[in-house]
């Protein structure tokens, strides 16, 4: 490995590659795809990195995460449409999924008085968002959970293959 860079507030490719201990020339090999330059740029944010780039670097430097910030960052479309998703502890994803999904339960009956008709009229629409904010609450709960299982698997700590296969036995 070369020397450690010392440049303040690396951005999150960098750090990615230095907690691999890789210089950016072994970086571009285990890549293969992506020149030492080319990753330079992308550290020193002179170039925004291309989407499959992003991915690549993502497998290879084990950090699923990378795809989310590059989404919720860099990406116009992600900018709008693609909630950040945080890296948390299992226990605190599962308590967040039940507190989510116990909230959403008190609010069922209202939805489904909501939705009855097929619209949303004027003196329902505050209750409306209330329950949408819940089940976006849940749908980033989800999203953690995912995340979380992408970088254990990342670790080495689950099995990707026998993951899948249980997962289609299942649907």
């Amino acid at each position: 490995m070369g020397r450690a860079s010392i440049k303040p507030n690396k951005n999150i490719y960098q750090t990615s590659r230095e907690d691999m201990k890789w210089s950016r020339a072994k970086a571009s090999e285990m890549l293969e795809c992506i020149s030492e330059s080319q990753i330079e740029k992308y550290e020193d944010e002179k170039t925004v990195p291309r989407p499959e780039d992003v991915v690549r670097m993502s497998e290879v430097y084990k950090k699923p995460d990378l795809c989310n910030y590059y989404c919720t960052h860099e990406c116009a479309i992600g900018k709008i449409y693609v909630p950040e998703v945080k890296k948390q502890a299992l226990p605190q994803i599962i308590l967040e999924m039940l507190a989510s999904l116990n909230a959403v339960n008190q609010d069922r009956d209202r939805l489904i008085e909501i939705a009855a008709d097929g619209e949303i009229h004027d003196d329902e629409l505050e209750d409306f968002v209330m329950i949408q904010d819940k089940l976006q609450q849940i749908s980033m709960t989800v999203d953690s959970l995912k995340l979380w299982v992408n970088n254990t698997i990342a670790s080495g700590k689950i099995d990707k293959s026998k993951l899948e296969e249980l997962q289609k036995s299942v649907h």
